[in-house]
């Protein structure tokens, strides 16, 4: 009695599942019907897709898997609260508001703005033009003095502004108008210490100066300075100087164009390529520097715009690309 052998659930190759079982593989194949019609009474499942028989081992161990990730993020209290029938506890936005209040009442965030000002702050300096051989500047906060007893005082005529100090040897760079007709220059640095210092370089057509101080602290610290290449319209800028003598004073703000052209009130000069910013400047800002938030000088603050000819602060100021700046210094350029 003949014995027929049981079709295999899935065929290793296709030219062996184009013919039955047994069959000679030299014989030509069968028709399509062929590869169809299964040759025993259980139907093969399609290849590539296993019986789910097949797959619940997997799908076992797969979902013990999970339990047991999830038993350990509860960790021991869930599991305790699981046994008592209590809801297990869990993040929720009570919980992070708490954590939250609880990190910043430890380590409090620090202000961009404050963060920038802190690290150009040391090497920002006041710069005055003396206008006369006996004028010491030992009065330079004082707007007036006193020309004999009981008489009219007299405003002292001096050129006061800003400057950034760009070498650690004391070389400042400020606005060349800062010490238009001085006759001696005096700076102070940021921990108080004074200095007379001396005009070694100037760049008129940018409107600055590069002055070399006599005298510097011991530990003097040179600012950083970054390319404009990638400055762009609303980034956020810093601008630290002495506006009307007072300072050092901070004040924030954006880029609000590039590559602008300003005309002195008297029409006699036109400076291009400047950067436009909105950061308040006024009168005693001119050569302070422009800084971006990690504190790098990206310009030198040299004019302001307002159409009334006022020397007041509107929401336009202009300050020279560092490039520029450094240019003027004899430095190389980014």
């Amino acid at each position: 009695m003949a014995v027929m052998k049981k079709a295999a659930l899935y065929s290793p190759s296709p030219a062996q599942r184009s013919q039955p079982l047994g069959a000679d593989p030299s014989a030509p194949p069968h028709g399509a019907a062929a590869l169809t019609q299964p040759t025993s009474e259980a139907a093969a499942p399609p290849v590539g897709k296993p019986h789910l028989a097949r797959r619940w081992p997997w799908l076992l161990a797969t979902g013990f898997g999970m339990l047991v990730g999830l038993l350990l993020a509860l960790g021991p209290a869930g599991l305790k609260d699981w046994a008592t029938g209590r809801p297990a506890p869990g993040l929720n936005m009570r919980v992070i508001e708490a954590a939250l209040r609880k990190s910043l009442e430890e380590k409090p965030l620090i202000s961009p703005t404050l963060k920038a000002a802190e690290i150009i702050a040391p090497s920002v300096v006041r710069v005055v033009g003396l206008m006369s051989d006996d004028d010491d500047g030992n009065d330079l906060d004082e707007p007036l003095v006193a020309s004999g007893k009981k008489t009219k005082a007299q405003k002292v005529e001096r050129g006061v502004g800003s400057g950034v100090v760009i070498i650690d040897n004391g070389t400042i760079l400020t606005n060349l108008h800062v010490l238009q007709g001085a006759k001696r220059i005096k700076v102070t640095f940021a921990d108080g210490h004074v200095s007379d210092a001396n005009l070694i370089s100037a760049d008129p057509k940018n409107d600055l100066a590069v002055l070399r101080a006599l005298s510097v602290p011991d530990d003097l610290q040179a600012a950083a300075m970054r390319t404009t290449g990638d400055l762009a319209p609303g980034e956020p800028v810093v601008a630290v100087g002495f506006p009307f003598g007072i300072g050092p004073s901070t004040s924030a703000g954006v880029v609000s164009g590039l590559k602008r052209e300003f005309r002195s009130p008297d029409g006699q000069q036109v400076i291009t390529n400047l950067i436009q910013f909105d950061a308040a400047a006024n009168p005693g800002n001119s050569g302070g520097p422009l800084v971006t938030l990690d504190g790098a000088v990206v310009g030198i603050v040299t004019a302001i715009l307002n159409p009334s000819q006022q020397r007041v602060f509107i929401g336009i100021g202009f300050a020279v690309p560092i490039e520029n700046a450094a240019a003027a210094a004899g430095m190389p350029p980014f």
